[in-house]
Order: C-alpha cells, then sequence, then structure tokens
C-alpha cells in the first residue's frame, strides 16, 4: 500500500517549504545591499582612482598575466613533489616516534629533535640556509637551486606532519594492535593494516589543511631567483612601477587553493557525522 500524507504533514512541508524560500530570499536581499554599500564606499572613497590604476589596472593585468601564468606551472609542479616528498617523510618519522623499547630509544631521540627542531626554524630562514648558504659552498654535485628550496620546504613540512601522523596512531585504540597481534600479524603488519587505515582517516583534515598552507609557501622559493608565479610578478613590477601582477599572482593562488579547501570541508563535514553518528548508536 502506498502510503498518503495527512493534511498536518502537508501542511508542515508547506510552511518548511516557505521558510525555505524566505530565508534564501532574505540572504540574497541582505547580501545584495551589503556588496552595493561595499562597492560605493570603496570607490568614492578619496584616493580610489589611484589605488585602482596602482593595484587594480586592467592593462597591467593583461600584459603581465602570461609569464605569472608560467611561473604558476612550476608553483604547481613544485607542489606535487614537495607534498609527496613531506607526506612519506612526516610517515616515517612518525612511526620511527611511535617505536616502543629502549633499544629504539636512539632513533625516537632523533625523531623527537627533527620534529622539534624543524618545527620550530622558520621556513624563510631555511630556505635561506639551503639556496644561498649550500650554493656558496662551491661543491662538487650542488643540486638546483629550485630542488633545494623544494628540500626546505619538504623539511618543514615533514615535521609538522609527522606530529599530524603521530597523533593520529595514538589515536587508534590499543586494543585494535593488541587484537590484531592476538591474530597473528607482526607488529608492521599491524600497523599497516589495522592502525595505519584508522589514523590517515581520522587525521585527513589536519593533512588537507597542510597541503593548503604548503601550495602558499611553494612561492617562497622565489627568494632564490627560481623564476616561479612570485618572481615573474616582481619582474613585471620593476619594469612597471605598478602593482597589479602582485594582485594578479596572489589572485591565482586563491583560486589553486579553492579546490584543496573544499575538498578539506567536505572531509571535515563528513567525519564529523560520521564522529556523531558513531555516538548516538
Amino acid at each position: 500500500m502506498t502510503h498518503t500524507p495527512s493534511k498536518y504533514q502537508l501542511e508542515r512541508v508547506a510552511y518548511r517549504r516557505s521558510r525555505a524560500i524566505r530565508s534564501a530570499f532574505v540572504a540574497a536581499l541582505s547580501t545584495l545591499v551589503l556588496g552595493t554599500l561595499l562597492v560605493v564606499a570603496i570607490t568614492g572613497a578619496p584616493g580610489w582612482q589611484r589605488v585602482k590604476e596602482t593595484f587594480f589596472s586592467a592593462a597591467a593585468a593583461r600584459s603581465s598575466l602570461p609569464s605569472i601564468l608560467d611561473g604558476l606551472l612550476l608553483n604547481l609542479r613544485l607542489l606535487v613533489f614537495c607534498a609527496a616528498g613531506a607526506l612519506v617523510l612526516g610517515l616515517l618519522i612518525a612511526l620511527l616516534k611511535t617505536l616502543r623499547g629502549a633499544l629504539f630509544f636512539p632513533v625516537r631521540m632523533l625523531a623527537n629533535a627533527y620534529t622539534y627542531g624543524f618545527r620550530g626554524v622558520p621556513l624563510i630562514i631555511l630556505l635561506y640556509v639551503l639556496c644561498f648558504g649550500v650554493p656558496g659552498l662551491r661543491l662538487s654535485g650542488t643540486p638546483s637551486v629550485l630542488v633545494l628550496g623544494g628540500a626546505a620546504i619538504v623539511l618543514t613540512y615533514g615535521a609538522f606532519l609527522a606530529e599530524v601522523f603521530r597523533a593520529g596512531i595514538e589515536s587508534v585504540h590499543p586494543s585494535q594492535r593488541a587484537a590484531a597481534r592476538s591474530l597473528g600479524l607482526t607488529y608492521w603488519q599491524a600497523m599497516r593494516h589495522v592502525v595505519l587505515p584508522q589514523a590517515v582517516r581520522r587525521v585527513a583534515p589536519p593533512l588537507l589543511n597542510d597541503m593548503v598552507s604548503m601550495q602558499k609557501d611553494v612561492g617562497l622559493v622565489s627568494i632564490g631567483g627560481v623564476i616561479d608565479a612570485v618572481r615573474a610578478a616582481q619582474i613585471e613590477v620593476a619594469q612597471t612601477y605598478n602593482y597589479t601582477p602582485y594582485i594578479v599572482a596572489g589572485v591565482l593562488f586563491v583560486l589553486l587553493a579553492v579546490p584543496v579547501i573544499a575538498i578539506t570541508d567536505w572531509v571535515t563535514l563528513r567525519a564529523a557525522r560520521r564522529q556523531s553518528a558513531g555516538s548516538t548508536t
């Protein structure tokens, strides 16, 4: 038999629909009013014309966009390699920090020293040391400045990701590991098949947030002279004394980060829903 909604249920559905439509209309209207007020206030402010010509010049944006896009492709390639390297390094350090037993005390001490040190050193100082100090030694086989800058990013973010992975590993209840060992799995098999899948799923949101931060920080390799998006914008500014290329580069970085931020928000919301569903059962 098909279920026929009652009169009161139909009225509730209609009322909720009307409330949703009214809320959407009020939100759109208030956004339009606020946007209009902001545009009028900004464009009517004294000195707006000079600000527009200096920071929002359409001609300067068009002329600088090709070179900045070429530099952004370099940033993208560097981001991929740095993200992969930092994830592998962070996971390795986290596993070393979770080793138990007196035999592994020196290993844990070195892993702790690494995370304490590289989380405290500013990335820009490490970039100066590797991008200027290492080439200054004039040793044979010295990597390029791009590789050295990428290494600085990997070393810095590997320390942060190691703590994220460690927190995820330690959040898994010890009974999970004990149950895996009772089934005959070795320590590393239990870690690989039981602990790590749960840990990675739990720390996915902070991992993605660190990826967003890394996506911005790859632009710092420009201090070594690498022609990325930031350096390309700097060259354009030096030629025209117009700061619009910096705005163009900033907008491109924001557009690059939007998909990752959206995925991060979705994963965070999904994890929160799963946790709330598990707490009510």
